[in-house]
């Protein structure tokens, strides 16, 4: 897959996402074509969201052409788990030196290739370019092409430089990837009429398997996971599936879209997060399919699933009702995950819309009602003054913003990538609820917010006279 400036337009206007149905008008693709600013956090690249889309590809090798820094720990930086083969946990970098950069870095591209497949023998290797590797014009396809046939393994290119654009954008440079060169290589053993992909699903923190023996108690078959805890193979078949269920709802929609047009397959956006989600997810999914068996099936499982939960969870709503809660995440998670906690008696007074779409905003808007807040941009400062307004009992967000959490004295909980608990599914919500109570009743918070020793005697005269 050449990258060109054609390529890129063609990705920012993707005619799925949302952020670009009301073309000709003043700030259409802004969530996808915004720079960064000097100063400020990016919020990561394209090479980044390539590496988060694909590297949850267990059996396959993951090889950073650049230099050793780009690689960094990525493979270990996102929770997402594996069921079998932990190829995809090694860190593969072809470590370009200075002469690389003088004189090319494509022969170290090729032997760090020969390198992998002798040591490892994967199935497939994806290759990733970087800022550094595709300034000095290395030609990725070519290396990648000519790999392929003197090894007969599939060296796979992800033109995905960091300077290209966001990370949003990098995830859909991944789906062009997986397009180009993986999905319709293979068939599988045998096809069913109930066999669904799921796509942006990436098993971080092992949730796809709360989710998976749902689907299978109802007879719904799983039959390619892109890309959470899946083999390089069955996402060859992938394009035999009847149904494709986008889950992180717009970082891979070029592959919902660009898979209906060639193979007929329809795709639909759900969520895992909370009762009235995990529900719609499975009655939609029965409802596309249009099978009335399957169709009662589903309401027979959604039934006791939930009568089930309703006995978990009937503790953990009497200590978290109208529990004050500030979310601050990104895309889907800013509406799924308030409707979990809704679910759970709290109350979202706040919440992010960054990366969120028009659909996922109206979602937002009614979600929070006419007093909730929706913080377009948000940055310490910001969080702080909101928790202070809205006098919060809770900042539910990424992991760098603990600190905010810890400055405001009030319980934090991680909601992205790097946590190690799964909120999916019916057992999810029960996981999510157990962290909730455990954050805000910690005995930690009522130290934590007692005066200082020092300001108990500024604030009592008594103390102060006593004082030598």
């Amino acid at each position: 897959m050449k990258l060109t400036k054609g390529k890129i337009a063609d990705l920012l206007n993707e005619p799925g996402c949302e952020h670009n149905h009301k073309k000709g008008q003043q700030g259409k693709n802004k969530a996808c074509t915004q720079q960064a600013k000097p100063g400020a956090a990016q919020g990561g690249c394209a090479f980044d969201g390539a590496s988060i889309a694909l590297v949850p590809i267990t059996d396959a090798a993951h090889l950073v052409h650049g230099p050793i820094a780009c690689a960094g720990n990525s493979w270990g930086s996102r929770g997402s788990l594996s069921s079998d083969a932990t190829t995809y946990k090694m860190g593969f970098t072809t470590d370009i030196s200075e002469n690389d950069i003088i004189f090319g870095g494509e022969k170290r591209l090729y032997k760090g290739i020969s390198q992998i497949i002798k040591r490892y023998d994967p199935p497939a290797i994806f290759v990733y370019s970087t800022c550094v590797t595709a300034l000095i014009g290395d030609d990725l396809d070519a290396v990648c092409e000519a790999a392929t046939k003197k090894f007969e393994t599939p060296i796979i290119p992800v033109n995905s430089p960091g300077f290209v654009g966001s990370k949003n954008l990098g995830n859909r440079l991944a789906g062009e990837s997986l397009l180009d060169y993986v999905v319709g290589t293979a068939e599988p053993e045998y096809t069913t009429p109930y066999d669904i992909n799921l796509i942006g699903e990436y098993n971080v923190a092992g949730e796809v398997w709360s989710v998976l023996p749902l689907f299978e108690k109802v007879g719904i078959r799983v039959l390619s996971k892109i890309t959470g805890d899946a083999t390089f193979e069955e996402i060859r078949y992938a394009h035999r599936a009847k149904l494709n269920v986008m889950i992180c709802s717009k970082a891979l929609i070029n592959m919902g879209r660009k898979m209906e047009e060639r193979y007929g397959i329809p795709y639909i956006e759900e969520s895992f997060y909370g009762v009235e989600d995990m529900n719609r997810c499975l009655r939609n999914i029965a409802q596309k399919i249009g099978d009335e068996a399957l169709q009662q099936r589903v309401e027979t499982v959604i039934a006791e699933e939930t009568a089930k939960l309703d006995i978990a969870l009937a503790p953990y709503r009497a200590r978290l009702k109208d529990k004050k809660m500030v979310l601050y995440t990104g895309g889907v998670k800013s509406w799924s995950v308030m409707s979990a906690a809704q679910d759970l008696g709290m109350k979202v007074v706040a919440t992010s819309t960054k990366k969120s779409t028009e659909e996922d905003k109206a979602k937002i808007k009614k979600l929070l009602g006419k007093d909730g807040i929706a913080l377009a941009k948000g940055n310490a400062k910001e969080i702080l003054r909101v928790i202070a307004k809205t006098k919060a009992d809770m900042l539910v967000a990424g992991g760098r913003n603990q600190y905010t959490a810890l400055k405001a004295r009030i319980p934090f909980l991680d909601i992205n990538q790097e946590r190690h608990t799964p909120y999916a599914g019916y057992v999810g919500l029960i996981e999510m609820a157990k962290e909730f109570d455990r954050a805000l009743h910690s005995p930690i918070w009522q130290q934590v917010r007692q005066p200082a020793p020092w300001e108990k005697v500024a604030s009592s005269p008594a103390l102060k006279d006593s004082l030598p």
